[in-house]
Formats: structure tokens, sequence, C-alpha cells
């Protein structure tokens, strides 16, 4: 574990377990969680002789509160200075949810030779609110609602989303885990209120299709059926039409959660597309 410092003093934290040799994974979190969100897959990954890398996003978890700063040309900035710090090469980038629309961002960006595959999971990419353009979208007043909710009460906010519809746990016969909702809710109140404020705009209203038509390497879309906060049919549905070197992979029923939830399935697949 460490952080680093970018250009304008944040300081980033992240972990970085492994051999220094073996190819690196790197994980991207969704909102408004940490890298520890990534515990299930980091530890299976080493397992496997990978590098295993993820960072708290700014304003999240471990790294510095920020008040500014927080938008998604930002967040693939810091990506590509820890990428940098750690001098990766032929790296795998994992993203979740805002995670996802990160790994595009960056992805899009980054220097040739440091990306060697990209899997983007429960993904926010390519655009998430409603608009003419994107006409299945979510309408802005639902991330209206998110912001809302978050300035009267984080702390219960970050009880009811994962509480309900981030694992399924509002789902008929769901085996609803105490654990993984106090765990949630752990991770987000680490993170500061402005950033994550800040990060409902970047994860709804930034346009990540430019970003899928630039990438150049292998990607794996990955998204649950059931997904009730990345609907399917505005994402996973519509970014893997526009990737060059993609694979789409669905799964009947999983929630946006399902790292968490059905972590004995998604990891499996990650590897077999890792190792391809």
């Amino acid at each position: 574990m460490g952080t680093i410092t970018v250009k304008d003093g944040t300081e980033i934290f992240f972990k970085d377990w492994g051999q220094r040799e073996a190819q690196p994974i790197v994980f991207h979190h969704g909102w408004p969680l940490s890298s520890d969100d990534w515990d299930s897959q980091m530890l299976f990954f080493l397992g496997q002789g990978y590098r295993v890398i993820a960072h708290d996003r700014r304003g999240h978890g471990r790294s510095t509160q920020t008040d500014t700063g927080n938008a998604m040309d930002t967040y693939a900035a810091d990506v590509a200075a820890l990428v940098a710090a750690l001098d990766l090469k032929d790296a795998i980038h994992v993203g979740h949810s805002t995670g996802g629309g990160e790994v595009a961002h960056y992805v899009a960006r980054a220097e040739p030779g440091r990306v060697a595959k990209a899997a983007l999971i429960g993904a926010v990419t390519p655009v998430m609110v409603k608009s003419e353009a994107n006409p299945g979208g979510l309408p802005l007043e639902v991330f209206d609602g998110f912001r809302a909710a978050l300035a009267a009460n984080r702390a219960q906010f970050y009880r009811d989303v994962p509480a309900g519809p981030f694992y399924g746990f509002n789902r008929a016969g769901a085996a609803v885990s105490q654990g993984v909702i106090d765990n949630w809710w752990r991770q987000g109140m680490m993170g500061g209120a402005k950033a994550q404020y800040d990060c409902i705009a970047a994860f709804s209203e930034t346009d990540f299709t430019e970003d899928l038509k630039a990438i150049d390497v292998p990607v794996l879309v990955m998204h649950g059926t059931d997904d009730q906060i990345v609907p399917i049919a505005d994402s996973a549905l519509l970014a893997h039409p526009l990737l060059k070197h993609g694979t789409l992979k669905t799964y009947e029923g999983f929630p946006h959660g399902m790292c968490t939830t059905h972590a004995d399935v998604i990891n499996p697949d990650l590897l077999a597309f890792f190792r391809a």
C-alpha cells in the first residue's frame, strides 16, 4: 500500500500486491466506494500469479477528500499518473460501474504499450443520462434525486442503496448479507461528501462514446440482466457495438454488484478472458 501525489497536490491511495515482474491488473471501483470493493478479485488474481493493483479514486476511500477536480478527465489523469509512477506495462484494466467509465476514458488515452486488455463490468458507458441523443437513458431527475439524498442524509442513503437495488437484495428470495451492506456503507462513508456529490455528474453525464470507439485493445463487457443501477439496455448493449475488439457477456438475473454476490462466476470468466 502507498500513495502518490498528483500535480494538483491530491494524494491517491493505492494497493499493489504481487510479484513486480508479473502481469499487472488494475482495478477501478464504482461510486461511492473504494479499492476495498475489489477484495475478492484481488485475492483471487493474486493467487493466479498476477500483480494486482487498486486505487481509491480522488475524494473516495483513503485518497484526499478533494473539493475540485472531481470529473472524469481528472480521474483518468490520476490513473495515468499512477500507471507512470508504477511504470506499468501491458496492464489489464478492470472497471466496475463508474470505474468502467474511468477505464474507458483512460484506456482511450493511454500511452502505447501500457494497456493489454480491459474489462467493463456493469459499466456506465456509453452515457447514462437521458437526452435527445440518448432517449433510453435515465432522466436527469433520477440523478438529482441521488444528489438530494446524499446532501440530506448521506449515512441513510448509503444504507438504502446496498440494502436495496445495488446487490438485488430487494428481490424476492435474495440471499441478503448484512456484512456486504455494512461494508458498502463503510466504504462510502470513508470518502468525502463533496467529491461523491460531484461524481454523480461525472458518472451520469459523461459521454464515453468516442472513448469506446478509440480503444484498440480487446475489451470484455460484462453485465447482469437485472442490473437496477445501470440498466443493461442503455449501457452494455449500446457500448459493445462501439468497440473495435469487444466481447459481450451477459448474466441472467445478476445484479449491479455481481462482482461481490457472484464472485465465484465473475472471477473465472475474467481469468479466461485474461488468458485468452
